[in-house]
């Protein structure tokens, strides 16, 4: 296993890691509903499950079943 042959010091460290930012979250408005949600993500509205502005999963048809 390769090892460190000095300390690496915490000012050279923050300046590598100086890079790794977050970043903003990508959302956007459904044309169906109007609910905001993240990007290429499936949502939950009213008991139903979008994608794609489409019904998935509609949790009162399951529970009746």
């Amino acid at each position: 296993m390769a090892h460190p042959k000095r300390k690496i010091s915490t000012q050279r460290r923050r300046k590598r890691r100086t890079h790794y930012k977050a970043k903003k979250q990508q959302i956007s408005q459904c044309q169906t509903t109007g609910e905001f949600h993240l990007s290429h993500r499936a949502y939950w509205h009213e008991g139903k499950l979008y994608w794609k502005g489409k019904v998935v999963i509609d949790n009162e048809v399951v529970t009746e079943a």
